[in-house]
């Protein structure tokens, strides 16, 4: 980590009730859970903590898609940027969604291939997983790309892709940079 977690009960730091309510409504998201190394260092500005919790927290539990699609577009943007803190926290997720183990191993690879065995990724899956990567590494989406995204997609369900790649470039950008979770080095699998 570059920058220490901050300590939420911390009466300097949170005395105002503005702060105090932006720490309650992270926590409210989180819960159960308790706050995670990412909330601790967002934390350091609560006017940023409380927009990025608003943000990120519609993209995790407010949209339509399907848990496999939003983890599969999630992990490769990880596996893209080298972001391993959130690697070990969106698998998991990506696995109760329903990717296969052999699905997974193949989420983790550098390299995407062009088509997957029947048992592996869905035509769909790995269609948003080559989605993230050009999202990722090149910006600019193929027409082509676009095109069979679109297939298996309808409009709101392209944005809500499309705005998951963005938002976790954002979150994995600030993982990496600021070394939260102290996972982000050399790929760890």
């Amino acid at each position: 980590m570059r920058l220490p977690y901050v300590n939420p009960a911390d009466p300097d730091k949170f005395s105002n009730t503005d702060a105090a309510a932006v720490v309650e409504r992270v926590r409210q998201r989180r819960h159960p859970r308790p706050l995670q190394p990412l909330d601790l260092t967002l934390l350091h500005s609560p006017a940023f903590a409380d927009g990025w919790n608003n943000f990120i927290g519609a993209v995790r539990t407010k949209l339509t898609l399907p848990d496999d699609i939003r983890e599969i577009a999630i992990c490769r943007v990880a596996i893209r940027n080298g972001a391993w803190y959130e690697w070990h926290h969106h698998a998991p997720l990506a696995k109760a969604g329903g990717v296969s183990d052999e699905g997974m191993e193949i989420l983790a690879q550098d390299d995407l291939p062009a088509t997957a065995p029947h048992t592996s990724l869905s035509e769909q899956q790995l269609v948003v997983a080559h989605y993230a990567d050009a999202m990722t590494s090149v910006v600019r989406v193929s027409d082509e790309l676009f095109g069979r995204l679109h297939r298996f997609f309808n409009e709101q369900e392209v944005v809500e892709i499309t705005g998951t790649v963005a938002a976790y470039n954002c979150v994995s950008r600030f993982l990496v940079a600021l070394d939260v979770g102290e996972r982000n080095g050399p790929k760890p699998f």
